[in-house]
């Protein structure tokens, strides 16, 4: 009879080594979900300088992870139904780590730049879609928080890898082949801590009828064309800015080096607000005021850099900063808020990033096309203001309470 209590206790510190591997496993693999993008940005001149890139074939190394993003994201949640997440998840990352070493090993080669970059792309649109669904699953009553965890992670070292890219290349003579590289080692690091999860059991599968219950429920859903809308535009906004923020600071009369912790910066602003977010809008009901105050910080952001004068940089980067912590925090925690299971929300995070990413793949690319046709920033920026605008829309609709 004594028995069971003694039981009880030796089983707590294996439970909280158990919970302690589940969310390093988590933060590792968000730590990789950006790093990998972002630490392009900085370095688009001089991959330009040694390939030969055209301005607008330049935004493509941002543009096509996201439309790799978009072909992989609807098989995310199909693929950890037949094989469990565990299983597809570390299949991503070995993907991740072979993608990072094709695009260093890339030399002037643009070929092999892209396949690199289409690797990484498809590895990364994995981890998407299925870390918010395994959060919902592991962790269903501390969803605000650890989407908190998750997104520090992944903004953390996209700040970083923003940062560090340049004096990688050239403080430390690694060439921009190198200072890429150095990526591949948090890949690394993040396959192994993600082993002992392979041990997870195999869920079992849905009927067909199920499944094509949960497709056609979904997709014909109006709250989750909204949440997809949201991710979509928030992600145009993100991706324009990782692209080309640096290359607009240069025109501005700022150094690349300086250009390039601005964007650190954005980033860096971010992380506080990305743990606190999802906490906060866990708590209400309704989110739609989170989406007003997200707006209308893009705006402010994003008007000041049409000033000239870049004394204010610094504020309009942490303005910008906080909107995106906001935009990104909503669309992470929209996934769990939204649905009611773990599977229906990856099924809505496959959904809204497919569809979200095939939208956002475009504006990189719009984003350079329309500085080579105005040989201005003015245009560019008016098309960040536009989606800014049209994220509140989305966000009006996404962020009532009801589930899709």
């Amino acid at each position: 009879m004594n028995k069971q209590p003694e039981l009880l206790a030796s089983a707590r510190p294996d439970a909280a080594r158990t919970t302690g591997v589940l969310l390093l496993g988590i933060a590792l693999v968000a730590a990789n979900q950006r790093a990998p993008i972002t630490s392009v940005g900085p370095l688009i001149g001089s991959i330009r300088e040694s390939t030969g890139l055209s301005n607008s074939l330049a935004g493509l190394l941002t543009t096509v992870p996201l439309l790799a993003f978009a072909l992989l994201s609807p098989f995310a949640a199909k693929w950890s139904r037949q094989y469990t997440p565990e299983r597809v998840v570390m299949a991503a990352l070995l993907v991740l780590l072979a993608g990072l070493v094709c695009r260093s090993l890339s030399g002037t080669s643009i070929g092999t730049l892209f396949a690199g970059t289409v690797l990484i792309g498809l590895a990364v649109s994995i981890c998407n879609v299925l870390i918010p669904s395994l959060v919902k699953r592991d962790f269903p009553n501390k969803i605000g928080l650890m989407t908190g965890v998750y997104s520090v992670s992944m903004n953390l070292c996209g700040a970083l890898a923003s940062g560090i890219s340049i004096p990688l290349a050239r403080n430390a003579g690694l060439g921009w082949q190198g200072a890429l590289a150095c990526w591949g080692l948090l890949t690394l690091l993040a396959a192994l801590s993600w082993l002992p999860r392979l041990r997870a059991p195999s869920q079992p599968a849905q009927t067909n009828a199920a499944k094509a219950r949960e497709r056609r429920s979904l997709w014909r859903s109006g709250m989750a064309w909204q949440v997809t809308a949201f991710m979509g535009l928030q992600s145009i906004l993100f991706y324009m800015l990782v692209a080309w923020l640096p290359d607009i600071l240069a025109s501005r009369g700022m150094s690349e080096d300086a250009g390039g912790w601005m964007l650190s910066l954005v980033q860096f602003s971010m992380l506080p607000f990305t743990f606190v977010a999802p906490i906060i809008a866990s708590r209400m009901r309704d989110q739609r005021p989170l989406v007003l105050l997200t707006v209308l910080l893009f705006m402010i952001g994003i008007g000041g850099l049409f000033i000239e004068d870049t004394s204010l940089i610094p504020l309009w980067a942490i303005l910008i900063g906080i909107a995106g912590a906001f935009a990104f925090s909503l669309a992470m925690i929209f996934f769990s808020l939204r649905t009611k299971t773990a599977q229906e929300a990856a099924e809505l995070s496959g959904m809204a990033q497919t569809v979200g990413y095939l939208l956002a793949a475009v504006g990189p690319l719009l984003f350079g096309l329309l500085h080579d046709l105005t040989h201005s920033w003015t245009a560019p920026l008016l098309l960040l203001v536009a989606a800014a605008a049209l994220l509140l829309a989305a966000g009006m609709g996404a962020g009532r309470n009801r589930c899709v």
